[in-house]
C-alpha cells in the first residue's frame, strides 16, 4: 500500500471526513457536503479531484445510484490502520460494563452475558467463543457392544479422564472383534493426541484399503467414526443478530438468510475466531479479509480473553463495514478483559 501512505494530509482529512459521515448515516457523501464538513476551505471542484484520486487508489467508490462516494473495504482498512484514534474507556464506563456482566452465572451464562452486553452497547451482533481446552492425550480405548449396531466407546485421556461416546456402525461386531480393534489402537496410538490419531487413521483409509486385512480396516474405520463423534471444534454463543437488520445495507433478506445460515452452521465463524485466537490483541476483519464470501460487506472486531495467563478464546462483534470502529474497538477490548477476569475468578468452580 505504498501509494496510500503517500496520500497528502489534505486528502487524508477529506477521506477521514467521508468515512465518518458514511459511518454516521450510511449514505453516499457528495463533494459539497464534504467541503462543508471537513473545514478544509477548498472548492467542490478540488474535492472532486481528490475523490477521483482516492477512487483510483481503491479507497472509495461511487454507487451507480448516486454521485456521492462511499468507502470500500480497502478504504476502511486504510482508515483503521492509518487515521483512527482509539481512546480507552474511562473507569466509570468500565464499572458500568462490569455491573452488567452476570458474574454468578455458569460458563455458558457468563459468555451469553458478555455477548449480550456487546450487542446491547454497540447495536451489533455480539459473540463469545467458549474457552478452548488443551489437546488431550489418548491413553486407552474400549468398545462395548450394545443393541442395534450401537457401540459404546470408552476413552481414557490424559491421566484419568474418562470420556464416553456412542457410535452407530453398519453391521454388528462380536465382542472378540471389538477387543481386537481396541488392542490394535491401544498398541499403536497410546500417548498421541486425538487429532494426530485421526490424521493417521484417515491416511490409512486413503492409502491402505487394498493392502490391509479386514480386521485392520474395521479397527481404523471404527476409531475414525469414534473420533468424528468426539471431535471438538469448539463453539460460541451469539446474541443480538436482529440488530443487523437496523442497517439498510444488510436488510436484504437473501443476504441476511445466508449470514444467519453461517451463524447457525458455525464452522465458518469458528474458522474466523480461530484466526483471531492465533493473533495478538484486538483483530479487525473487514469485508473479504474474513476469507468467506458470505461475510463480504461485514466487519468483525474481536479481542482475546485470557485464563491463567493464556489466551483461552475470543469475543467480539459483527456488523456492517461502516460500523463505528473508534467506539467499538475499546468496548470489545474491555469486555474481553472483564470476561477473562471473571473466568479466572471462577476457575476453581466445577462448572468451569
Amino acid at each position: 500500500m505504498a501509494k496510500e501512505t503517500a496520500i497528502s494530509a489534505r486528502a487524508q482529512q477529506l477521506f477521514k471526513t467521508l468515512v465518518e459521515r458514511h459511518i454516521q448515516d450510511g449514505q453516499p457523501v457528495g463533494s459539497a457536503a464534504l467541503v462543508e464538513a471537513s473545514g478544509l476551505g477548498i472548492s467542490p471542484a478540488t474535492a472532486r479531484n481528490i475523490l477521483s484520486d482516492l477512487e483510483a487508489l481503491g479507497l472509495v467508490m461511487s454507487p451507480h445510484t448516486s454521485a456521492g462516494r462511499v468507502p470500500t473495504a480497502r478504504g476502511y482498512r486504510f482508515f483503521v490502520d492509518t487515521l483512527l484514534t482509539v481512546e480507552p474507556l474511562d473507569q466509570q464506563q468500565v464499572k458500568k460494563f462490569m455491573d452488567k456482566l452476570d458474574l454468578e452465572a455458569d460458563l455458558q451464562g457468563l459468555l451469553h452475558s458478555a455477548s449480550t452486553l456487546l450487542s446491547s452497547v454497540t447495536h451489533l451482533a455480539g459473540m463469545a467463543m467458549f474457552p478452548r481446552r488443551e489437546q488431550p492425550t489418548f491413553r486407552h480405548i474400549e468398545f462395548l457392544p450394545l443393541s442395534e449396531n450401537r457401540i459404546l466407546v470408552i476413552w481414557v485421556v490424559n491421566e484419568r479422564e474418562v470420556q464416553n461416546r456412542l457410535i452407530h456402525l453398519d453391521r454388528p461386531y462380536s465382542p472378540s472383534e471389538l477387543q481386537q480393534a481396541a488392542n490394535y489402537l491401544n498398541a499403536e496410538f497410546a500417548g498421541q493426541s486425538p487429532q494426530a490419531i485421526r490424521t493417521a487413521l484417515l491416511q490409512e483409509l486413503r492409502t491402505a484399503r487394498k493392502s490391509v486385512n479386514d480386521f485392520m480396516l474395521m479397527a481404523v474405520e471404527m476409531a475414525e467414526r469414534a473420533l468424528s463423534s468426539s471431535d471438538e471444534t469448539g463453539d460460541y454463543v451469539l446474541d443480538g443478530q436482529s440488530h443487523l437488520m437496523e442497517y439498510a445495507e444488510m436488510a436484504d433478506m437473501e443476504k441476511l438468510q445466508r449470514l444467519f445460515d453461517a451463524f447457525e452452521r458455525k464452522h465458518k465463524v469458528l474458522e474466523l475466531l480461530d484466526k483471531a485466537v492465533a493473533a495478538q490483541g484486538v483483530q479487525i476483519f473487514i469485508g473479504e479479509e474474513s476469507g468467506c464470501k458470505v461475510f463480504d460487506g461485514c466487519s468483525f472486531v474481536t479481542a482475546p480473553y485470557t485464563v491463567e495467563g493464556k489466551v483461552a478464546g475470543v469475543l467480539g462483534v459483527i456488523g456492517p463495514t461502516r460500523l463505528n470502529y473508534e467506539r467499538v474497538i475499546p468496548i470489545v477490548d474491555v469486555t474481553a478483559k472483564l470476561l477473562g477476569a471473571a473466568l479466572n475468578y471462577h476457575r476453581q468452580s466445577p462448572s468451569y
